[in-house]
């Protein structure tokens, strides 16, 4: 029932705008599905290594300003009297920058932190957010500050014989997010069902005993981490281009707590947990606003994930599997009582 979950969810997503005409709720949908990817992302590191990062929105920060600034350009001053100067090109290469720019961070932060791990990686990864925060505030010949980037193009695709087209419409930018969102899900699900996902998930469970097999645990948690925080990147970019403008905010600690509430409340170390996890908390303020004070909605929220913690410890996900297994079970005759029941 569960491996049905994500495909079932798919067409559900991919038939949604066919039915769905407030433009408000389609809105809501693609906010949701750019932090449903770096749930998604996030559960790589917290559900399969077991290692907490309470830095991830540095990684979708930065693939924000990067694909921002690769489409608009920038004047800036380098120390020496050096100065750059970009005029600014396509937002479909400030996509791929995003990505690889991201993908060389989160390498780098896992090198140095990896080779300690535990509450060292997440004090490493906090730090690293509050002082990227505090470039992107403070550095404002390239980012304007506090200012913000503003009028950064949409997205664009190629389309052959057209050229690039942008993406202007809220249902091009949902498709668009879908489509990323699904990729981002495919390549979870390839790398974590091959050798180096086991591994992952060896040392997640047993790191001395995974150790004494020969996996190399730096090597096996840095390339997660550089998969994880290129998919955090590809979201922010994402964002970035459909928002139209950024500023410093987009590194506030809340949306990192945001990613942990999708990851552990639909099941961390699951594919599909992330989504179900996105998809109930990126919405429910949304359900919750027309009916509700403001103040009244962040107590239905919390109470929500409390209950949600208190029935299902170890996340929607993992409950539904388990309830399909026991329904199976009964379901299944048993032998033994059978051969009891003969004269």
């Amino acid at each position: 029932m569960t491996r049905l979950l994500a495909p079932t969810l798919l067409v559900v997503l991919a038939a949604l705008p066919l039915v769905l005409k407030d433009p408000y709720l389609v809105n809501a949908l693609i906010i949701t599905g750019i932090f449903t990817i770096c749930a998604m992302s996030l559960n790589l590191l917290l559900g399969f290594t077991g290692q907490l990062s309470l830095g991830h929105v540095a990684f979708f920060g930065i693939g924000a300003y990067v694909s921002a600034l690769t489409a608009l350009g920038f004047d800036v001053g380098l120390p020496f009297g050096l100065r750059v100067t970009y005029e600014g090109g396509s937002p479909l290469v400030g996509f791929g920058l995003a990505i690889v720019v991201t993908g060389l961070a989160g390498y780098l932060i896992g090198r140095l932190s990896f080779r300690v791990r535990g509450a060292y990686f997440v004090i490493v990864t906090i730090s690293f957010a509050e002082v990227v925060r505090l470039v992107a505030l403070n550095w404002v010949e390239l980012t304007q500050g506090p200012l913000a980037l503003t009028s950064i193009p949409n997205m664009t695709l190629p389309l052959p014989g057209l050229g690039e087209v942008a993406l202007r419409t809220k249902i091009q930018n949902y498709y668009l997010v879908l489509a990323v969102a699904t990729l981002s899900y495919l390549v979870i699900a390839r790398l974590v069902g091959s050798r180096l996902g086991r591994a992952m998930r060896g040392l997640k469970e047993n790191e001395s005993l995974a150790l004494s097999l020969g996996i190399n645990a730096t090597r096996t948690l840095t390339i997660a981490a550089t998969v994880s925080a290129a998919m955090a990147g590809a979201a922010g970019s994402l964002y970035a281009h459909y928002i139209r403008i950024i500023d410093p905010d987009v590194f506030l600690f809340s949306y990192t707590v945001t990613m942990v509430i999708m990851v552990v409340a639909g099941g961390k170390g699951t594919l599909a947990g992330p989504l179900v996890g996105g998809l109930l908390f990126g919405l429910l303020p949304v359900a919750l606003r027309p009916v509700m004070a403001p103040e009244a909605q962040w107590i239905v929220y919390g109470a929500i994930l409390i209950a949600i913690l208190f029935v299902m410890p170890k996340g929607i996900v993992p409950a539904l599997e388990a309830l399909t297994r026991r329904r199976v079970a009964r379901a299944e005759p048993n032998p033994a009582l059978e051969a009891g029941a003969q004269p």
